[in-house]
Order: C-alpha cells, then structure tokens, then sequence
C-alpha cells in the first residue's frame, strides 16, 4: 500500500529539477531588472557629471550679488553698472585694479557700450523698454577687443579676473560671462642676464612675461615649425605655462612625456620654473640637476634645435629644457661662437675645474693624514714645516675653512651688489690671512681651499656648482675616512650613480652612456661645424640631420 502511494509522488531528482526549472529563471529576471537599474542609474549620474552646472542665471542683479559674495569687500575689486547705449537693457562690467587696463577699458570697453553704441544709429533701440541686445551681437558688432571669450563658472570668473581681464555681465542675457582681455604688463626690458654673462655673443634674455618671451622664440627662431602648447597650472593661483618644441625635429613621445608630468603637478601656486624643475625630474634624491635652467635665448633656441623641449612659465625669466645631460651644465654657449680649438680647450678646462672642485679639499686630507710617502721630500718636509703648529687635524682644518668659505658666499649673495664683491673678497682674505697667524689653518690649507672655490667659480651652470660643492663635503669624510682608497671609492660610488640617472629616458651621462660616437664630437671636444652636421641620437629627434 505504502509503495503505491509513493509511486503517486515524483521522486527528489523529479522535484529538484522542477524547482531548478522554476527558479533559475525567476533569479536571473531579478537580476537583469536589478543591473538595468543600475546602469539607469549610472547613466543618469553620467549625464548629470557631463551636463554643466552653470552659476550663472543671466539676471543682472543675482549674478552681481553672488560676485560680491565671492569677493566681498575687497577695495581693489570695481564693479561699474550702467545702461546699453540710450536702452534701458542693464549691464555690469568687473575688474581688479592695479593689474587691468584702465585705458582699454574706458576707451574700447565702456565708450564702445555706453557711447559708440548710442550714436549706432540703431533708432529701434532707442527708448526701447525691451532690451534687444545680445552677447552675441555685443561680441561681433560692438567690442573692440582682441581677446574675448566666455565662461559660466564662478570659479573660473574668479581666476580670470586675477590675471587682470574683465567680466562683462548682460542682464536678461544667457547664463554666461563674457571676459575680456584687458591685462595690464608690466614687464621690464628684455637685457642681457645676470647670472650667464659671456664675453662674445647675443646679450638678449628672456624677461617675467610669458608673452614677450614666446614672441623671442618666435622671432628668432624657427616660426614656421615652432609649436608653443599652453598649460594652466596651479590649483589656487592659475599661471600660464608653455610648452616649446620643433614640431619636425622633437620626437612626439618626449612631448607627450614632459606633457604629463606637467599636468600631475598639484600644488597651489607655482612662483617660479624651479617648483616645475623639482617635480617633474625623475630622481628627486640625486644632487645633479636633472633638468637645465636658462635665462639665455640662444642656449633654448640651439636646445630646440637638437630635439629638446623648453618649459616657459609666467612670471619668471627661467626657462626649463629637458631632456638634459651632466655635459650640458659643463658648457657654454660661447662654446660655439668661438673657434673650435679654443673652445675645445676652455670647455677641457671646465672639466678640469669640476674636478678640482669636487676633489681637491680630499686629495689633500687623504695625502697629508695617509699616505704622506707618495709627497715629494722636500715638499714633504716643507708641509711638515707649516703643519707643525696647527692644533687640529686635516679635516677639522679642512672644514673650517670651506664652511668660513661657504658663509662668505652666501653673505655675498644677500647683500647688496656693490657691498656683497667687496664682503666676498676683503673677507676671504682677512679670514685666511688671520686663521694662518692664529696657527688655526697651515697656509698651504689656504691655497688649496682658494683653488677649490675658483675652480667652482668656472662652472657655467650655478646649480651644477651647487651639486659638486655637496659632493666636496662627502668626498672630504671618505677621504678622511679610508684616505686615498676612500676618495676612488667615492669616485666610483659617483659614477655608478650617474650611470644610472637619467633625465625623461635619456642617460645622465650621454655620450659616454650609452656609447654613441657620433655625439662625441660635442663632448668632450668641441669638433668643428663641418663634421656636426647630425643632431644628438639622445634625443631620438624626427629629422637626424642638421639643415644645410
């Protein structure tokens, strides 16, 4: 009896394939209902990220009290309301003093507005309550500014009226603003600069304008291939920067590269090329520079010229070139404007400099305090004279003296021009002369510490000479350290270090790493024009050849 009424019953396989059937189906409906809702949901959220919020409704009278909320009470900040023509269609225009143009605005802002705009001859406008003017018509038929553009965002307005432009707001108009350009420069002369003085060559340098020295490239440079890309940077304070390059020489990767880096710069205010220098190279923690500065034209034009970028910013003299090599920083631009074999010699000498620099003050702790068997005898005898009443040891000696030294040329730095040569030079000699008759220092400490900071002196580049005095302070603690061996394995650790820097993809130490002979004619020697008729392989550059 049992097994009939059981027979009557599906089995469990029979019943979990039924449920199986019945709710594989239900679950997947709920499932697509729910990710269609989502993805509804998703793209209702993207449309309202791609829609833009305007701040502004195009009413006169909101739009001027959410400005004046902005920027409050600030007494630099003019805002002047007035009437369209002999309409009573209302109109505000906003700008800061100081930094805007007083006289462009009144002569082809307002006149053009209030005056010229009158006397249009437009008789269906006179009168008139409705007012029939539009930014459209305004920005076509009635202003005569160069620069005219539009925005609907408060904090765009904000940033565009601290670069000195004017905001021109239109009552019962669309819910934009048009800004004008009426930035005032003030900029001073472009001379010859400061800190790259040469004895032969062009005396022009770049000034604080952007504009004028973007107008330099192009006036003396390439015009027709010349491409100058401009960025914004700063986050708070927005300043102008570009991008220059040789659109047929530079290699499109390199520019895509300095591109980049440029627009993950997130800090508030830029003052000045060196905050871009310090985030954009790639290995903050090497002492070298890794990316050149100049105030000279012509050593960023002849940069331009082999494939490189230059950087400009606004409101600095200083121009960036990348990619940049450590042979670099040991030249000079009357490298070239003389002939091949003095400047082969002078450019030797700078290498010999840097050396000396860099390794002079150890050479002499490492002789004297360890291997006083590799002086001559009599020069021997004759140190041993001098050293006999100094109380300290040759790196105590050592470093009194080039601290004293460093403090001088800073002090000198700071002070004022004509006292600063004379604190430099009368100091140097008081302190050394009067360290020898305290019998702190021997004298031959005084002519090697002298012959260090003269040789750091030849260095054309003043942050290369900055990187080989730090280096001076390590070497002189090897050399103390190990004596001689400490200096080669300092010299080794230096190289090994330079081998592997490298600034946007190219080798630190190009030519010599990666080895690339044709680049040697501009290495070490400078070979004459006739045989450098191909551009520097570091630089990957489209077109390899020189033009004839």
């Amino acid at each position: 009896m049992w097994n009939m009424v059981v027979s009557y019953f599906p089995s469990w396989e029979v019943l979990f394939q039924a449920l199986v059937v019945v709710a594989v189906p239900f679950v997947l409906s709920q499932m697509m209902s729910k990710t269609k809702d989502k993805t509804e949901e998703n793209a209702e959220q993207e449309d309202k990220k791609q829609t833009p919020q305007r701040d502004f409704t195009g009413k006169l009278d909101h739009d001027l009290s959410q400005v004046r909320a902005v920027f409050g009470q600030q007494v630099d900040v003019n805002i002047r309301t007035f009437c369209l023509g002999n309409t009573t269609q209302q109109a505000a225009i906003i700008f800061i003093n100081g930094i805007s143009d007083r006289e462009l605005i009144d002569q082809h802002i307002l006149k053009s507005l209030m005056g010229d705009l009158a006397l249009s001859g437009n008789e269906q406008a006179r009168g008139s309550s409705v007012p029939p003017y539009t930014k459209h018509y305004l920005k076509n038929h009635v202003l005569s500014i160069g620069i005219i553009k539009e925005v609907d965002r408060l904090s765009d307005l904000s940033s565009e009226l601290q670069r000195g432009h004017t905001a021109l707001f239109v009552d019962n108009s669309n819910s934009t603003v048009i800004i004008l350009g009426t930035r005032k420069e003030i900029t001073r002369s472009a001379g010859e600069p400061s800190s790259e003085i040469l004895v032969r060559g062009p005396r022009l340098g770049f000034n604080e304008s952007i504009c004028d020295n973007t107008t330099l490239l192009r006036q003396h440079g390439e015009p027709a291939n010349l491409m100058i890309d401009q960025l914004r940077v700063g986050q708070r304070v927005a300043k102008e920067l570009s991008i220059a390059y040789i659109k047929d020489i530079a290699d499109d990767s390199l520019v895509q590269e300095v591109r980049n880096r440029i627009e993950r710069i997130g800090l508030d205010d830029i003052q000045d090329t060196g905050y871009i220098e310090q985030l954009i190279e790639d290995n903050f923690l090497s002492p070298f520079p890794q990316v050149q500065s100049t105030e000279r034209l012509d050593r960023v034009i002849s940069a331009l010229m082999e494939g490189r970028i230059a950087i400009l910013l606004d409101g600095t003299p200083f121009v960036l070139t990348v990619p940049t090599t450590f042979n670099m920083l040991l030249q000079s631009p009357e490298d070239y404007y003389e002939r091949w074999i003095p400047g082969t010699l002078v450019r030797m000498l700078r290498y010999f400099a840097a050396f000396v620099s860099t390794f002079g003050p150890s050479l002499y702790i490492s002789f004297i305090s360890f291997h006083q068997g590799l002086i001559p005898t009599k020069l021997a005898l004759s140190i041993a004279d001098t050293r006999a009443g100094v109380p300290f040891p040759s790196l105590i000696e050592v470093l009194v003296m080039e601290v004293a030294l460093e403090i001088l040329r800073e002090a000198g730095l700071r002070l004022p021009k004509p006292i600063g040569q004379t604190i430099g030079i009368v100091g140097g000699l008081v302190i050394g002369e009067a360290a020898v008759q305290a019998g702190i220092v021997s004298p031959l400490m005084v002519i090697v510490v002298a012959v260090t900071a003269i040789s750091s002196f030849a260095i054309p580049q003043y942050n290369a000479g900055i990187a080989l005095r730090i280096l001076r302070f390590i070497a002189m603690i090897f050399a103390a350290t190990f004596g001689l061996y400490g200096v080669v394995l300092f010299f080794l650790l230096l190289c090994s270090h330079l081998a592997k820097l490298k600034s946007f993809g190219v080798p630190y130490i190009s030519p010599a790493s990666s080895y690339q002979l044709q680049d040697w004619k501009d290495f070490f020697v400078r070979m004459p024009f006739k045989l450098m008729k191909q551009r520097p392989k570091m630089t990957s550059a489209k077109n390899p050849l020189r033009k004839k």
